[in-house]
């Protein structure tokens, strides 16, 4: 990286290069040092850099003055392989009275081609499709209707992100701003701007969210929230954040996260409330208890955490409904009947099995999976743009599971002819409705089977569906029909950009999407051994890692989270359009181990242990535990103010949030002394 001063007529512009020979043809402009902005009267204060100076090999110290203040930034070259600079930024307020302000550190990014922009966990590209049937903040290059959530121009809360940091694009460059999610000032903000009159990024102290806030449904939007802070006369501050910049690559992010990931490992410790054993042994008890119904042969989705409110609004609180897979259903009945075999409880081993009957008794019309069933009315769709619709990624991973409980108990002399007949049907849905190109569609009609949505990556599970399924039934058509996904689905990773694999928020990018994603092409990799599919594989699990939280929050003090001390590094958000840490990561745990054997990269493990360990707190370890009951576990943390307010926690046990906990903590069992939880 490289930098160079341009005098101008109020100051210099100080312009900061990524490496490269093309460099020169785009860079990050840093025509300030800052700027601040009053309340009181609206006054925008520009303090320029009236001086710059070399300083240290490659670093720099400028300084400026201008209105009630001064400052001067540091410039200190990254010392460990990362390209980019630690900025410390120190002012000092020369009012003579208490002043209320808004700082904003920025740059522009100058050079050619309309940008893209990643805020980690929280904002991808254009991040929401016009076409998308959810509302939640979209970017547009010429600009939009606010109160729709869509403009050229954003700003958030630094508690949105998974790394407090914003990415933008160009065709020559990559820049990034960093901070940390609360400075002297309070809690940090992050925004960008695109449109025909340029590029720019920042960082606020305080936050702003502008031009409107999202807070999620059923009103997603609310009027913007600008903080200020209030500076006493002399009062000195010290600002830290980070400048990174590198070639136009689309993955260009990674290398920024991953020494972000190692600065804030050190800084911000784990706190596991339990090793694995327990864990497993709490969540098969909660799983079977709480959410296993009996008299339906189901899984109930939800189960409250306040029985006494549960029975006075009639059972309300407990759900009982249950996907074949995704949120209840197949993968959680797999949990639940391996783990009862090797510990050999039969009421375990009877639930999963009963759990297993129903949803393979479950097929439509068209030979696939039905999505859920609903006490009252059977069999439906689930919740999907369209009543008629079933989705691909739920039904791809009932059968990923089903073929895994029909291996395990073959495995033990145990045979379900009515399983192998449901998977059998469900892999040949998939190969006959496959497109020339690989494509497996995202939507099917559940009476017809034709595809009716093919955009999106909600179809790359059946590849390792197919794949297992293969193994399984010696069908290499499945086999055959998997490589061919793999080569059409590559795109999206290649994009950086994996979106539609949830049923609840329509061609969204989530953290769902990439977990299916590492599935996928550890899968293939494991098939066939071809490079391309480790490549892809890692890739995946890079941007996974952008959803994946590298810090602990802070939370506020009186919340339950704050009482509890809840560490959330390790957590991930569900989406950008479901703004809550979530534990759903867990599905891909021992594909993520694998990763980490097959590249010998140590980055895959340290954050495969952290999720682990993330969710290794709050599950219930008796009755009354955090006002749950024992093995129940969460599905929501809320780390900004987004649904409900921040250090909040959803009072409601899911099924897939305890049966995954189930699910990893068998799976990882064999590498317990490598994750040293």
């Amino acid at each position: 990286m490289a930098w160079k001063t341009v005098e101008g007529g109020s100051g210099y512009e100080l312009r900061v290069f990524a490496p490269g020979p093309e460099a020169a043809e785009a860079y990050m402009s840093f025509d300030r040092l800052f700027e601040a902005w009053s309340p009181a009267n609206g006054l925008i204060v520009r303090v320029p850099i009236r001086e710059a100076a070399q300083e240290g090999e490659g670093g720099l110290r400028t300084s400026g003055a201008s209105g009630p203040f001064e400052a001067e930034a540091r410039w200190v070259p990254f010392a460990d392989g990362c390209v980019g600079y630690d900025v410390t930024l120190e002012l000092a307020y020369r009012g003579d009275e208490p002043a209320d302000y808004g700082l904003t550190f920025g740059c522009g990014l100058i050079g050619s081609g309309r940008p893209d922009w990643m805020i980690p966990g929280a904002f991808y590209k254009e991040n929401r499709f016009e076409k998308n049937l959810r509302r939640y903040p979209r970017y547009d290059y010429n600009g939009g209707d606010p109160e729709q959530m869509v403009s050229d121009a954003w700003s958030f809360r630094a508690d949105r992100a998974a790394l407090p940091a914003v990415f933008a694009w160009n065709d020559g460059l990559c820049g990034a701003l960093c901070t940390d999610e609360t400075s002297p000032l309070g809690l940090s903000g992050l925004g960008f701007r695109g449109n025909p009159e340029g590029t720019r990024i920042w960082l606020n102290f305080p936050y702003r969210e502008e031009p409107v806030t999202f807070v999620g449904d059923p009103s997603p939007v609310a009027p913007a929230d600008v903080t200020t802070y209030r500076f006493e006369p002399g009062q000195r501050v010290t600002l830290e954040l980070k400048v990174y910049a590198a070639p136009a690559d689309p993955h260009a992010y990674d290398p920024f996260v991953r020494r972000m990931y190692g600065l804030h490992a050190e800084e911000h410790s784990l706190r596991p409330w339990m090793g694995l054993a327990e864990a497993a042994e709490l969540t098969a008890h909660g799983l079977y208890t709480w959410h296993y119904n009996e008299a339906e042969g189901i899984l109930n989705e939800t189960a409250a955490f306040d029985r006494e409110f549960n029975n006075n609004v009639k059972g309300m609180g407990d759900r009982p409904h249950m996907h074949v897979g995704w949120v209840s259903g197949a993968p959680y009945a797999y949990a639940l009947l391996a783990y009862g075999r090797r510990k050999e409880t039969p009421a375990y081993v009877e639930a999963g099995t009963r759990v297993l009957d129903k949803i393979a008794s479950g097929l439509s019309p068209s030979g696939v999976f039905w999505a859920s069933w609903i006490a009252g009315k059977g069999w439906t769709a689930g919740w999907n743009p369209n009543a008629k619709w079933l989705q691909a990624r739920t039904i791809a991973e009932a059968t990923l599971f089903m073929t895994r409980a029909v291996a395990f108990e073959r495995e033990r002399g145990v045979s379900h002819p009515e399983w192998e007949k449901a998977v059998r049907s469900n892999l040949t849905f998939a190969v006959s409705h496959q497109r020339e190109d690989g494509n497996f569609g995202s939507y099917y009609h559940c009476e017809t089977g034709e595809v009716e949505e093919w955009d999106g990556a909600g179809g790359v599970l059946w590849i390792a569906a197919l794949l297992e399924g293969a193994a399984l039934l010696g069908e290499p058509s499945f086999s055959a029909a998997a490589v061919q996904a793999g080569s059409y689905y590559e795109r999206f990773v290649k994009d950086e950009y994996i979106y539609g694999a949830p049923e609840d928020v329509h061609l969204t990018p989530t953290s769902e999407d990439a977990y299916n994603a590492v599935v996928a092409y550890v899968h293939l990799y494991e098939f066939d051994k071809r490079p391309e599919w480790l490549a892809l594989a890692s890739s995946a699990a890079d941007w996974m890692m952008t959803f994946r939280w590298t810090y602990n929050l802070r939370f506020p003090r009186h919340s339950l989270l704050a009482q509890y001390d809840f560490r959330s590094r390790g957590a991930d958000q569900a989406s950008t359009s479901n703004q809550h840490l979530h534990n759903y990561g867990l599905f891909c745990v021992p594909e993520m181990l694998r990763l980490w054997k097959y590249t010998g990269d140590r980055y895959y493990l340290d954050r495969t242990r952290d999720h682990i360990a993330c969710f290794l707190q709050f599950i219930a370890r008796e009755d009354g535990d955090f006002n749950a009951y024992k093995g129940m576990v969460t599905e929501r943390f809320y780390n900004t103010n987004c649904f409900q307010p921040k250090g909040m926690m959803l009072t409601l046990s899911h099924a897939w949030c305890i049966g995954l906990v189930l699910y990893a903590a068998q799976e990882s069992a064999p590498y317990a002394e490598e994750l040293g939880l």
